[in-house]
């Protein structure tokens, strides 16, 4: 009953704030009063959640008296039904102003031009040629100013705090669009692969135990690339049918193995430039595809056949809301496959925080990842260690390999994933790596107006070109226009019961796979 009453209290004070003027003295976008708003609802749904932990213990002391207490007995509190959370759930937030708040965080259904259909033609689809000469070194610096939250800016998202619930899965809450990063989920995944000479350095180990090591010294600097700077920006969702297609020219004399001075190394001309002449550069080809609406799931699929070696990977992306911090769970996995060896390493992928959402925003990583290779018996834990609350270091990360048949610690690593990495090896060896030092080399990526409609730069470029230029109320516009057309797809599907068709990969149990991966061929 009291929790009824305070329901109501706390329904009458949002209803109040809200019905004052948008602008004058007291306005409802107040910052006071927008964080009472945010205050009185996070606490209400604390206490909803207590109530709910004493009923459930109050429930297993009765069960262990022996009393019969039937579950529909007890009474639970259904949280909050203010009529702002109504409207979050119908993604329409009416006093925040269009202009900077129709971003969903929805994976929508796809969009194609005007008139076209959506489903890509099956009979065609796996064979559809991605030109490579058609392939330009990428000229995007993928840098993002620092998101210091304008006083305008931090009204919209306190606005947007006080009708959230702590826990509250955000897959389908609006965002603003000043948040947004100029790049699709689909291009950050590829941009995980900045250093692919270290990654077709794997295949080079001349031991099982050297090829661990060096997956994982590429994986602890894969991050700091893909996640560009500490900028807490939010790459688009993929909408699904999305797909995202590059590849990288890496120079032979630069995949070398680990520690082995026999590694083969070409000599290079200096007066060509890298990429320009192939017989002197591996290949190394990526595509990814947003293959689920609900949940969010996007594949890639990276190979290069003449190290015969490829990685497969599908992610879920689960969005939750934790009061002044915002967490991205990566749940699924990858597998690398080393054909030479025939080796199988199982990857997967640490979770991302948006911190301080309310100052300067800023990104970390958390939790453990694990790399097994059941046929080696290698394995490799890797810990991202998220920022204590007193002191302690930001961006912290250890790692540990371990040969299970033995029980033996192979090489430890520590340092920051953006950052420097200390490796120390078995026989005493050190080695530190600076990830900021490491070089860069360049994807290559069709130019926009070769690209298809459903590939990511060309579906976003009215959004990234007005973002570009500063220009939040278009860049909100041409997003809008691309959700609703994404809707009355979706609709249209369900009309006709007609499931989407992913064009690259197809569902494996709980995973997918790439149609036509280099173990098939």
């Amino acid at each position: 009953q009291i929790m009824s009453q305070v329901e109501g209290q706390q329904k009458n004070l949002v209803q109040a704030i809200e019905a004052l003027p948008s602008s004058g003295p007291l306005s409802a976008l107040d910052q006071d009063l927008l964080l009472l708003k945010a205050t009185s609802a996070a606490t209400l749904s604390c206490l909803g959640e207590c109530l709910t932990l004493l009923q459930q213990s109050m429930h297993q002391v009765g069960q262990h008296h022996n009393r019969t207490l039937s579950s529909e007995g007890i009474l639970g509190w259904p949280g909050p039904k203010s009529h702002s959370t109504e409207q979050l759930k119908n993604g329409a937030l009416s006093s925040l102003s269009s202009a900077s708040a129709n971003i969903t965080w929805a994976i929508v259904p796809s969009v194609a031009q005007d008139g076209q259909a959506l489903q890509p033609n099956t009979e065609h689809s796996a064979s559809e040629l991605i030109l490579v000469e058609d392939e330009m070194t990428d000229t995007e610096d993928n840098e993002e100013e620092d998101l210091g939250v304008m006083d305008d800016q931090r009204s919209v998202i306190l606005h947007l705090i006080s009708q959230l619930k702590l826990g509250m899965d955000l897959t389908r809450v609006v965002l603003p669009t000043f948040i947004l990063e100029k790049r699709s989920l689909l291009e950050m995944y590829a941009n995980f692969m900045a250093h692919p000479d270290l990654f077709l350095s794997i295949a080079a180990g001349a031991t099982p135990e050297e090829r661990i090591i060096c997956f994982v010294e590429y994986y602890l600097t894969a991050f700091h690339e893909g996640r560009k700077g500490a900028v807490a920006k939010k790459p688009y969702n993929p909408i699904i049918g999305e797909t995202f297609h590059c590849s990288w020219d890496v120079p032979k004399d630069k995949v070398k193995a680990l520690r082995t001075t026999g590694a083969s190394t070409v000599p290079k001309d200096p007066t060509k430039e890298f990429g320009q002449d192939q017989s002197t550069c591996y290949k190394l080809r990526f595509v990814a595809e947003q293959v689920s609406h609900h949940p969010p799931v996007s594949c890639f699929y990276c190979e290069c056949k003449e190290k015969k070696m490829c990685v497969n990977a599908h992610v879920w992306t689960k969005s939750k809301f934790m009061g002044m911090s915002i967490g991205v769970s990566m749940v699924g996995e990858g597998v690398l496959y080393l054909m030479e060896h025939e080796e199988e390493y199982v990857f997967t992928l640490p979770s991302a925080y948006a911190r301080s959402i309310l100052t300067i925003p800023w990104v970390e990583l958390g939790g453990k990842v694990n790399i097994n290779c059941a046929r080696t018996g290698y394995s490799a834990t890797v810990t991202f260690h998220t920022k204590p609350f007193y002191g302690g270091k930001v961006h912290r990360v250890t790692a540990e390999v371990k040969h299970n048949p033995t029980n033996t610690i192979v090489c430890k690593a520590q340092g920051e994933w953006n950052g420097t990495l200390e490796f120390t090896y078995s026989n005493g060896e050190t080695k530190v790596i600076d990830t900021n030092k490491l070089p860069v080399i360049r994807k290559k990526i069709r130019p926009i107006a070769k690209q298809g409609p459903l590939e990511s730069r060309h579906l976003w470029q009215h959004v990234t070109n007005s973002l570009k230029e500063g220009n939040i109320d278009a860049a909100t516009e041409h997003k809008h226009r691309l959700e609703e057309r994404q809707r009355a797809e979706e609709r249209q599907r369900v009309a006709l019961t007609m499931p989407w068709k992913p064009k690259y990969f197809a569902k494996e149990g709980d995973g997918w796979l790439y149609l036509n991966p280099l173990w098939k061929t």
